[in-house]
């Protein structure tokens, strides 16, 4: 895929209930919390405008109104849609299932709640040209564990030669951390749970019909999830 066939449409997962950022998020939504000047969810969005990104879907359900009038008072692209999830939290999978009807196909999905820098070029247009629809319903941006900026987990997938995925099942480790960032095919979404469920329940089905690749990010990346990472965070890119 080339740079031209960047998705034109993106998910931005807003609507988490922020609980391990407290008590920043008492009283504001998790995408609002500033981090290098900026609310995490303007990070996010402008990185979508700068890779020519035209919509994005953002959900809402954790103090909504707050996010509603953020959004409502941007300047600058793209165009963004509000998935209302004030009545249930759909979580992630079920969030991409209620915003499918505005999302192109492919589309990117974002957790906002992420940081990452480029390395040899913009790292949404080189996940677009990696992703090939004829073999992928996902592809996962990856950070190798060790340049996990903030994350204290063990990895989540192992990546093969072919750059098909495999998740760290009873491994004690596993040598790459999901990003946060991947392209999807509206295919991944057929027959979908209904109600509040996760991503990795599709990622699950991709991967046992060996549909769900990996991309190696190789910038920084950093996990924005709870108050001491936003100065080590912000230490971090300046020192970058």
């Amino acid at each position: 895929m080339s740079a031209a066939r960047v998705p034109t449409t993106a998910m931005v997962m807003a609507a988490g209930l922020g609980t391990r950022m407290r008590p920043l998020t008492d009283t504001r939504p998790k995408p609002l919390i500033e981090v290098a000047g900026k609310p995490l969810i303007d990070h996010v969005l402008d990185r979508l405008d700068a890779a020519g990104i035209e919509q994005a879907v953002v959900n809402v359900h954790y103090l909504a109104d707050a996010m509603d009038a953020h959004l409502a008072g941007r300047r600058r692209g793209p165009h963004v849609i509000v998935s209302d999830e004030r009545d249930l939290l759909l979580e992630t999978g079920g969030g991409l299932v209620r915003a499918a009807p505005h999302l192109g196909d492919p589309f990117l999905s974002l957790n906002s709640d992420n940081l990452w820098t480029d390395g040899s070029g913009d790292t949404l247009v080189k996940l677009a040209e990696a992703w090939d629809g004829d073999t992928m319903d996902a592809l996962l941006l990856l950070v190798p564990l060790e340049r996990a900026g903030n994350h204290r987990g063990k990895g989540d997938f192992f990546l093969a030669d072919d750059g098909r995925v495999r998740r760290r099942g009873e491994a004690d480790s596993a040598p790459f951390v999901f990003s946060g960032i991947q392209i999807c095919a509206k295919t991944l979404l057929r027959d979908a749970p209904d109600g509040p469920f996760s991503t990795n329940v599709l990622w699950t089905r991709a991967i046992a019909k060996g549909r769900c690749f990996g991309v190696i990010h190789d910038g920084r990346w950093f996990d924005v999830g709870n108050p001491e990472a936003i100065a080590a965070t912000e230490a971090e890119l300046v020192d970058g």
